[in-house]
């Protein structure tokens, strides 16, 4: 299988720290590694309503934004969330995607559990952080929710970074970032 990573950006602001630190680490990534870049704030998704509890508890066959994030997650062999650190989690349009995988472990022939199990899920994130220790709640969410579907935890890149641009000034972030991915040998086996 090709690998493929998706690209899930998840901040506010286009261009910002969180951003530059994906797009360097993805720079380390061979040439053959296909990549797909989703701005979760360009792809929104309608306000998720849980309907597990409803009738049947299943999921309408989705449409639109949400058809397209559901066929790029499925078709993705690495998922990197990069994510911002909003108040000691992810970004608001990072939670309401994985909210959404809710509702496609109940689509009829999505068959989502299935397809995500194996897959290798990655953190990308600039804070303002004093502590570091700070970040771990955006990491255990997002090492849980990769768990919760048996997929690989591939790892994370962290920077401090405030001001545009900050984040890449920091020392040892550029050999980080190029080594991010090269663990993906490593977590694949």
């Amino acid at each position: 299988m090709t690998e493929s990573f998706l690209f899930l950006l998840g901040s506010t602001r286009p261009g910002g720290n969180t951003e530059a630190l994906a797009r360097l680490a993805a720079a380390g990534l061979a040439p053959e590694v296909e990549q797909k870049w989703v701005r979760l704030t360009e792809s929104p998704l309608e306000p998720f309503r849980d309907v597990r509890h409803e009738g049947a508890g299943v999921y309408p066959e989705p449409t639109g934004n949400e058809r397209e994030l559901l066929d790029a997650t499925l078709a993705a062999t690495d998922l990197v969330i990069a994510s911002p650190l909003y108040w000691y989690s992810v970004s608001t349009s990072v939670k309401h995607y994985l909210d959404y995988w809710t509702a496609w472990m109940r689509v009829p022939g999505a068959d989502f559990l299935d397809r995500m199990r194996g897959k290798t899920l990655w953190a990308v994130t600039a804070h303002t952080a004093d502590d570091p220790s700070q970040v771990e709640p955006l990491l255990g969410t997002l090492r849980l929710s990769a768990d919760y579907l048996g997929m690989r935890w591939g790892g994370q890149l962290l920077a401090y970074g405030n001001r545009p641009g900050e984040a890449l000034e920091g020392d040892g972030v550029r050999a980080d970032a190029r080594q991010l991915f090269a663990q993906r040998a490593l977590t694949a086996g």
